[in-house]
């Protein structure tokens, strides 16, 4: 089977991924594409499609306001996927669907992973799903082409690290802190350790995200990991129709600060 657009991305080597998270439908369903245009523009190399949940656990103040507004603009799950098929027409970043598993339980999961991939979605991460629970979505996601990404956090035992291994595909989302998400003042002392943890268990890329929000703190951590996720600090701007473009190439450039791959 030939590479995923999310494997493939890091397997380029040219530089270390700036992984962006939105809420798809916030403010409206029709604005999503133009904010995904404006974040590839400013340098994010991969996009976080939310999928707005009526109670989303992991979520913070700032996300879980923007997942308001997208429900209140009718986004569910066939929207998203509308959404997607959308920056298809434009573009080729690669998408990664970000999900609870409620919304993939009453849409279907087998049928989700099809419609998915048809709509141009490169992998999916659920939440709130166990990853000693997580075989039978792994193997439907994989039986349509799509790769299955995995939190780990500080807390992570090593069993559990070893299973998030087995089951991602793509690269792994590392957890830089416990508790829900939002813009921090400062990086958090276990996200090294946290690293070091995983790489001793697999070879794939691995991300860290929560509380990153700014061009130092992504600099500190693309010297750690292969990607920087940004979150709530995004949503934000959105809620303050702010300049998403500028902002993403400030991270961007922070990052870049920190040298290539090795």
């Amino acid at each position: 089977m030939p590479p995923t657009q999310i494997q493939s991305l890091f397997n380029g080597g040219h530089r270390k991924a700036l992984i962006a998270y939105i809420t798809a439908g916030d403010p409206t369903p029709e604005r999503t594409p133009e904010l995904v245009a404006a974040l590839e523009r400013g340098g994010a190399d991969l996009i976080e499609l939310g999928v707005p949940f009526s109670d989303p656990i992991a979520d913070g103040p700032v996300i879980q306001r923007g997942a308001e507004r997208a429900l209140k603009a009718g986004t569910n799950v066939h929207k998203v996927l509308d959404i997607a098929r959308t920056i298809r027409k434009t573009s080729k970043i690669p998408l990664l669907l970000f999900t609870y598993m409620n919304p993939v339980l009453r849409y279907g999961l087998a049928k989700l992973a099809s419609d998915a991939k048809e709509a141009g979605i490169d992998g999916c991460l659920l939440t709130d799903l166990s990853v000693e629970e997580a075989s039978p979505y792994v193997g439907a996601m994989r039986a349509s082409g799509l790769d299955t990404v995995f939190l780990a956090a500080p807390t992570s035992t090593p069993e559990r690290l070893k299973l998030v291994a087995e089951y991602s595909t793509g690269f792994i989302y590392l957890v830089s802190r416990t508790g829900v998400t939002g813009e921090q003042a400062s990086l958090s002392g276990s996200v090294q350790p946290l690293i070091d943890s995983m790489r001793a268990v697999t070879k794939l890329p691995l991300a860290v995200g929560f509380g990153i929000s700014t061009p130092q703190q992504a600099r500190d951590v693309a010297r750690m990991a292969d990607g920087v996720v940004v979150g709530s600090a995004f949503v934000r701007l959105i809620e303050q129709n702010g300049d998403l473009e500028t902002y993403t190439r400030s991270l961007r450039q922070g990052m870049d600060a920190a040298g290539n791959k090795a």
